[in-house]
Parts: C-alpha cells; sequence; structure tokens
C-alpha cells in the first residue's frame, strides 16, 4: 500500500495551496480518508476526514478554510487549504483507515511552509 501525496511548499499567508494524496495498493471506496499534519514541536493533529459517501470531519482551526474531497474512480484525495495562515504550516500527511477492518496506513507527508 503506497499513499503518495504532493503539493506542499512555500507560500505567503492568505495565499492557497492544493494538496493531492494518490493511493495504491487499496480500493479507496473501502476507506475513510483524510489529512493530518504535524508542526515542529507538536503532535500531529487532525485536518479533515471524508468517508465514502463523502460526509466530512474538520479541525475547527481549519474549518470554512479548508475543503477535502476524493475521486474513487482515480484512487485520490485532495485537500484545498485557502486562506493560509502562519500556524498552518506543518507536514501534512495523508491517511487511510478501512471502513470494515483494523487497519490504517499512513504516506510520507508534504511540507507546507505559511510565511507571514
Amino acid at each position: 500500500v503506497q499513499l503518495q501525496a504532493s503539493g506542499g511548499g512555500l507560500v505567503q499567508a492568505g495565499g492557497s495551496l492544493r494538496l493531492s494524496c494518490a493511493a495504491s495498493g487499496i480500493t479507496l471506496s473501502m476507506y475513510i480518508m483524510g489529512w493530518y499534519r504535524q508542526a515542529p514541536g507538536s503532535q500531529r493533529e487532525l485536518v479533515a476526514l471524508i468517508d465514502n459517501p463523502g460526509g466530512t470531519t474538520y479541525n475547527d482551526s481549519v474549518a470554512g478554510r479548508f475543503t477535502i474531497s476524493r475521486d474513487n474512480a482515480k484512487n485520490t484525495v485532495q485537500l484545498q487549504m485557502n486562506t493560509l495562515k502562519p500556524e498552518d504550516t506543518a507536514v501534512y500527511y495523508c491517511y487511510a483507515r478501512s471502513r470494515y477492518h483494523n487497519r490504517a496506513y499512513w504516506g510520507q507527508g508534504t511540507l507546507v511552509t505559511v510565511s507571514s
């Protein structure tokens, strides 16, 4: 199983980025997908989750600014991040949790840096 995250980078505060996660080795429709992030010196925290069909959950700090979506046919998950803030700076990890079995997977992470 591989979760390949991409789309991170350096952006100024108020800007936007779109993260993408390409999954292989799993059937995306059978998984709850999500994004977590970990800032330096902090614990990993949930950013957003999307079930199938697409019920969503967001961290209060990103609600209204970030949107998670999925494309089961393409085995991809996206995170559209708007109005970025310096406190959004972190490594963002793609996450997959089976809806039917006790198993979960993590991607390798992509760095998002928001400058003030």
